[in-house]
């Protein structure tokens, strides 16, 4: 970290912003990321229901199994999306990526909801589905990078943690819509209906409210940490930048992101199917359980990046990745055998509480340790990457232990990630007091 060069910085920055500016963009920000995630979402909670549309043969675990490596691939092209729109992010603007990342998102979910099954185009269905997944991946690559630097930029020192954390609170209200839309269809059609055409009304919604965000996001401010680099020529971003010169934060980034990606895919989107396919439950209850579930974990969210500026990043990183490690394991083994609605629920939301650590600093964390011109791909190649590994491989890798009558090591193999994820917490510098985010 160059010392000399942040007294020029903070000599340089432009004017503190209003608290209603502040709050213009973090809410302007925080839309957009809340359909981008509704979109991504909506595949995994529909996924019940459109499976056999795309892979007709086998049986619901096989059929699932399908779906999750579609998912997966879509996960693949999340690095590339980071790395483009990341440079693209710290070269052209916040929010000019952000803007093209949601219009990209759009594309794809009209695509799924316009895309015929295979009984009509036999093998170019499922291609189709790949094709829509991989525009939704490059859309979302650029779309966290974009929005946890354009949020964490626009939040005030003081408060950064508390303020970024709503974009992982949009993060997850994008899939607890994606759940209730799921849940209102659930009892508002039959289900044949629902199996036979009703999945794709949640694509269609997605791509509509994607339209709207696109009007919204053209009207946002650039964030100042960009426009004062801009202004001073800070160099241009390019990719070994990180390498040559940030090479333990982009390091860290990943290693926090694999713990924190798995963990948190392992917790939300694969627990409505391990609901239904180990424990037991109806698709409805399951359904009920995790929207209930990620209702907590949206709203304990701010307490923890609030709690994040007065003890710590560190410290709050190194809780939930510690906490997590030794609570996995128990807790999948309760939720597999209890037939309790209520227990399961109690279950998943201390789960998501504990993780709840994590999530909440995971945007500023990362954007508070790379300076300006390089922060945007800082915070989304690695983080992506890992993202794509471990976070997005989650439900295949959990159905695969299943398949092989070992689901207890998918289990472990979560336990030991969050450990992992404990050790690289303690070892981190405190962001709180070193920060490389020097407009406030």
């Amino acid at each position: 970290m160059a010392i000399e060069s942040t007294m020029d910085d903070v000599a340089t920055a432009p004017p503190v912003i209003t608290p209603l500016a502040r709050l213009k963009a973090i809410l302007g920000g925080s839309a957009g990321n809340l359909v981008e995630w509704y979109d991504w979402f909506a595949y995994s909670s529909f996924a019940l229901y459109f499976a056999r549309h795309f892979f007709p043969k086998g049986d619901q675990t096989a059929q699932l199994m399908n779906t999750a490596a579609v998912f997966a691939v879509g996960f693949l092209a999340r690095p590339l999306g980071a790395w483009l729109m990341g440079l693209y992010a710290d070269r052209a603007g916040r929010r000019t990526a952000l803007t093209l990342s949601v219009a990209m998102m759009c594309a794809g979910s009209f695509a799924i909801a316009l895309l015929p099954d295979y009984q009509a185009i036999g093998v170019l269905a499922p291609a189709g589905l790949v094709v829509a997944r991989l525009v939704q991946g490059l859309s979302l690559g650029g779309e966290y990078g974009a929005s946890a630097t354009y949020m964490s930029e626009m939040a005030s020192r003081a408060r950064r943690g508390f303020w970024s954390s709503f974009q992982f609170v949009t993060l997850i209200m994008g899939q607890l819509v994606a759940l209730v839309v799921l849940i209102v269809l659930q009892h508002l059609l039959p289900k044949e209906e629902l199996e036979a055409w009703g999945w794709r009304i949640p694509f269609a919604i997605g791509g509509l409210l994607a339209v709207v965000v696109f009007w919204i996001r053209t009207g946002l401010d650039e964030s100042a940490s960009y426009a004062a680099a801009k202004a001073e020529g800070a160099p241009r971003a390019h990719t070994m930048m990180l390498f040559r010169h940030h090479p333990r934060e982009t390091a860290i980034i990943f290693g926090l992101t694999a713990a924190g990606s798995l963990a948190f895919y392992a917790y939300t989107t694969y627990m409505q199917k391990f609901l239904v396919n180990t424990a037991g439950f109806t698709k409805d209850t399951a359904s009920a359980i995790s929207a209930g579930a990620l209702l907590v974990y949206m709203l304990v969210l701010p307490l923890f990046g609030w709690a994040s500026d007065h003890l710590g990043r560190r410290a709050t990183l190194a809780a939930s990745f510690g906490v997590g490690a030794l609570a996995t394991y128990p807790a999948f083994t309760a939720l597999g055998a209890t037939g309790s609605p209520a227990i399961a629920f109690l279950l998943m939301s201390l789960l998501v509480v504990i993780l709840s650590g994590y999530s909440a600093v995971s945007a500023v964390v990362k954007a508070e340790l790379f300076p300006t011109h390089v922060r945007a791909l800082g915070v989304a190649l690695p983080y992506a990457t890992a993202n794509a590994v471990f976070g997005g491989t989650a439900e295949y890798v959990a159905l695969w232990f299943k398949n092989a009558g070992l689901e207890s090591g998918f289990y472990a193999y979560v336990a030991v990630m969050m450990a992992v994820g404990c050790v690289i917490a303690v070892r981190l510098r405190d962001t709180n007091r070193l920060s490389r985010i020097l407009e406030d």
